[in-house]
């Protein structure tokens, strides 16, 4: 990043400290920064977990240290019928989505971007622990516990063009340290875990607010009942707590749904053998540049924060590859994401949608 200061970028100013170090770091460096604080949650049903009030108050307290302007959008109507709505219709489906990857993708990098650029702004820069190549490539961030690159690999070329990740090379001590050195009350803030949406509360319990309780039967692989559920939505595969099964024998382990059937599938060990699979099939596939030549040797991640895994992809068909691990997965969940990488270099990824053999 060149010093420029006739460049203005607008900074996603969340209220935490990763956005509110990016904004200081680019304005060190001679960019004309305006601040946009992003409202995409609402619901006046029950109290908000997610704070949203009180980070926009962190973020007009960074922007007013910085010296810098702070806007607030309303992308809440947008956010409920892209991201939410698909979230509560994979979750009666059985599934388990990613719903910040789809708000990357459609929200923060799509309709904001879109607005902030038809007002003149041609660059977006958030506190995202990832990077950009001078050849637009997505690249990992430094900070192998905080990169965040798996976030965000349906991000095309086109739009990373327009991209600016200032934290790429930073460590998230680093980035403390830095807002502590120049007064920000946010140095100490919690870091933000889990669905925005849900914050800190009970996951069951906010569910329950929008899916009505559908029981059902939780079953072992030989069809025994051991157990009953209230929701298929509220288990994911290789799930342990919450199953509420006794007896004698290993911890059950989730490895299984059945929507149709309304059934949930439980085996004893955490190493059983169902909870385990050597090959994906994955679909919604997006790829940062070209779709790489298959079969393509490269790693991948199902999961965020798991180590890379050798993997080779195959064309299954038109709409779907086939991903061949060098040893057997554990647990891989529909609808969550696959990232491939080749070495620091994110290629894209898709959606799983099933395991195979």
């Amino acid at each position: 990043m060149e010093k420029n200061k006739k460049s203005k970028v607008a900074v996603g100013l969340s209220g935490g400290v990763d956005s509110s170090v990016s904004a200081f770091l680019l304005k060190e460096m001679g960019y004309d920064v305006v601040g946009l604080f992003m409202k995409n949650w609402e619901n006046g049903r029950e109290q908000r977990h997610c704070a949203a009030t009180q980070d926009y108050e962190d973020a007009l307290s960074v922007a007013h240290a910085l010296q810098i302007p702070l806007h607030s959008w309303d992308f809440s109507k947008e956010y409920w019928n892209i991201v939410f709505s698909s979230f509560l219709q994979d979750l009666k489906c059985g599934f388990t989505p990613n719903p910040d990857i789809l708000c990357n993708k459609e929200i923060k990098f799509k309709i904001f971007l879109n607005k902030i650029m038809k007002l003149g702004i041609s660059q977006l820069a958030t506190g995202h622990y990832a990077g950009i190549s001078e050849k637009h490539d997505l690249l990992r961030g430094w900070d192998e516990r905080k990169e965040q690159s798996y976030f965000l690999y349906t991000l095309n070329i086109d739009t990373l063009r327009h991209l600016i990740f200032p934290l790429a090379k930073y460590r998230k001590t680093e980035v403390r340290t830095i807002a502590q050195q120049i007064g920000l009350d946010v140095h100490n803030k919690r870091d933000s875990t889990g669905i925005c949406f849900i914050g800190e509360q009970n996951f069951n319990k906010f569910i329950s607010q929008y899916l009505k309780p559908k029981p059902g039967w939780i079953k072992t692989p030989e069809g025994k009942i051991v157990g009953q559920h209230e929701g298929i939505w509220h288990f994911t595969i290789g799930q342990r707590k919450g199953l509420e099964i006794g007896g004698e024998g290993e911890a059950w382990f989730v490895y299984g749904k059945d929507a149709r059937t309304n059934e949930v599938f439980v085996a004893q060990g955490k190493d059983h053998s169902l909870l385990y699979s050597s090959a994906l099939l994955a679909f919604q596939l997006s790829w940062v540049k070209e779709p790489p030549t298959l079969p393509c040797h490269c790693t991948a991640k199902i999961r965020y924060r798991q180590e890379d895994q050798a993997c080779i992809i195959e064309k299954s068909d038109e709409n779907f590859v086939r991903v061949s691990f060098s040893q057997p997965q554990r647990a891989i969940t529909p609808r969550q994401a696959i990232v491939f990488y080749q070495n620091a270099i994110c290629l894209g990824g898709g959606t799983i949608f099933t395991c195979c053999t």
